[in-house]
C-alpha cells in the first residue's frame, strides 16, 4: 500500500476509542471490533488521558492476535494517547503507528498508591510485605516488558524510556516521529 492509500484508509478509521483506558473502553473496542469489516487494513484511533495499562494490554494483545492471523491493523492517535494509551501503542509495529499533528504523547512508570497496615504474628506481618513486593517487582517486569516494545524499531532505548519516565515524559506527534517512535504524522 502506498502512502496516498494508506493516508486515505487512516482518515477514515473504523473504530474510534476515546476516554478512559478502562472496562467500558474494551467492551467499546470489542463492540466496535465485532462490528468492523473482517477483511482490509483496520484503523484503530485512540484519544484518552490514560487508565488501566492491564486493559490496555488486553486491547494490545487482541491486536496482536489479529496481525498474527494475517490482518493489518493501525495505530492513530489523536489530540492525547497518556499512559494507558502509549501502552496500547506499543503493541503496533513501529510502521503501524501513526498520530495526528499536535498530539502529545506520554510515557511514564506505573504507579500505586496502597497503605499496608501491619498487625498480627511476625511470620504474617512478613508475608504481607513479601506479598506488597512481588505485586510491585512484577508491574516492575511487565512495565519494563511494554517499554521494550515501545522502543523496538525506534531510535530509543529502554534505558532513556527508564531514565525519563518517572519525570512524565511528553512528547509531541513531532517528537515521537523524530525518535522513530511513530511511522508518521497524519
Amino acid at each position: 500500500m502506498d502512502d496516498t492509500d494508506r493516508n486515505n484508509v487512516l482518515t477514515a478509521p473504523q473504530l474510534r476509542l476515546m476516554g478512559s483506558v478502562d472496562e467500558a473502553m474494551y467492551a467499546e473496542f470489542r463492540n466496535q471490533l465485532n462490528a468492523a469489516p473482517s477483511d482490509g487494513p483496520l484503523v484503530i484511533a485512540l484519544t484518552t488521558l490514560g487508565g488501566n495499562p492491564e486493559i490496555a494490554r488486553a486491547m494490545a494483545d487482541d491486536v496482536r492476535l489479529l496481525r498474527e492471523a494475517g490482518r493489518t491493523i493501525y495505530f492513530l492517535g489523536k489530540a492525547a494517547v497518556y499512559s494507558a494509551g502509549a501502552t496500547f501503542m506499543a503493541g503496533f509495529p513501529v510502521e503501524c503507528r501513526f498520530l495526528t499533528r499536535d498530539t502529545t504523547l506520554l510515557v511514564h512508570e506505573r504507579q500505586i498508591q496502597r497503605t499496608i497496615s501491619l498487625s498480627g504474628p511476625l511470620r504474617s506481618c512478613t508475608a504481607q510485605l513479601k506479598a506488597a513486593l512481588n505485586e510491585i517487582e512484577q508491574s516492575i517486569a511487565i512495565e519494563e516488558a511494554g517499554f521494550r516494545s515501545l522502543a523496538e524499531g525506534s531510535d530509543v532505548d529502554l534505558d532513556e524510556i527508564r531514565g525519563k519516565a518517572p519525570e512524565n515524559w511528553y512528547m509531541s506527534s513531532e517528537d515521537a516521529r523524530e525518535r522513530g517512535l511513530i511511522a508518521n504524522i497524519i
